[in-house]
C-alpha cells in the first residue's frame, strides 16, 4: 500500500497544503494465487479505495489496484466547481499539469498547461539537486516532518481499509500497535516476527471482524 500509493497521498496533499483529519475506506483480496496456482503470500488487499476528510470538509479519494493484466494508470486528477484539473497524468509528476473548463480534458476546454525547462522536467533530479545544492552551500535542508507525515496519512488511509473503521489524523498518530514487536531484539538467528500458517498462508485483514487492529497474528 505505502510503497506506491503513498506518492499519490503526498502530492495530493501538498496541492490542498494541509493534511486529512480522518479516513475511512474499503478494500478486498480478489486473488489468494496466479493463473498458475502459486499462492500470494502477501497480507495486502488487491484493490483499495480511501475516502480522506480534510478539516475544512473537502474530500480527497485515493483508489488503486494491484492487479496484473487489469487496466493500468496511475494519476491524480481535481474536480471543482470552476472546472477540472489535471495535477499528474502519469506517475508521480507525470507533466505537463493542465486545468480545463467543464469537466472533458480536451483541447478545446484547455485554461493552462504548466511549461518546465528541459533541465527541470525530472522531480527526482530536482531533489537531487536541491540537496546537493544545500550540501554545497552550508544551508538547512530537512524533509523529514513531511516524509513521515505522509506515510502517517497513508497508514491511516490503510488501517481504515483493513480494520473497517473510520480512522482519525490523532489515532494513528498516537496508536500504539506494533507491526513488528521486539523488532529492536532481532537477531539472524531470530524467528520472523510473523510466519504463516500449516498452508503457508500468512494473516490477512478482516475488515469488520478485527476493528483493533489491521489483522491477527
Amino acid at each position: 500500500f505505502n510503497d506506491f500509493y503513498i506518492h499519490i497521498v503526498d502530492h495530493c496533499c501538498w496541492l490542498k497544503n494541509a493534511w486529512p483529519v480522518k479516513a475511512q475506506a474499503v478494500g478486498a483480496r480478489q486473488y489468494r494465487s496466479d493463473a498458475e496456482g502459486r499462492l500470494f503470500v502477501d497480507q495486502n488487499f488487491d484493490n483499495y479505495s480511501v475516502e480522506y476528510t480534510f478539516a475544512d470538509g473537502t474530500k480527497f479519494f485515493m483508489d488503486g489496484r494491484s492487479m496484473t493484466g487489469c487496466h493500468d494508470i496511475y494519476a491524480s486528477y481535481l474536480h471543482g466547481t470552476k472546472g477540472y484539473a489535471i495535477a499528474s497524468k502519469s506517475g508521480d509528476c507525470g507533466q505537463p499539469s493542465s486545468t480545463y473548463k467543464g469537466l472533458s480534458a480536451n483541447r478545446d476546454n484547455l485554461l493552462w498547461e504548466s511549461k518546465v525547462a528541459p533541465d527541470e522536467r525530472d522531480p527526482y533530479t530536482n531533489e537531487w539537486n536541491d540537496l546537493t545544492s544545500a550540501i554545497r552551500n552550508d544551508k538547512p535542508y530537512n524533509e523529514v516532518v513531511r516524509g513521515a507525515q505522509a506515510s502517517l496519512v497513508s497508514s491511516m488511509g490503510r488501517m481504515a481499509a483493513h480494520s473497517g473503521q473510520e480512522i482519525t489524523y490523532d489515532q494513528i498518530l498516537n496508536s500504539t500497535v506494533e507491526y513488528s514487536p521486539g523488532s529492536d531484539k532481532l537477531t539472524m538467528d531470530s524467528p520472523p516476527p510473523l510466519r504463516s500458517d500449516a498452508d503457508g498462508k500468512y494473516p490477512i485483514p478482516m475488515p469488520g471482524l478485527i476493528g483493533d487492529l489491521e489483522y491477527r497474528v
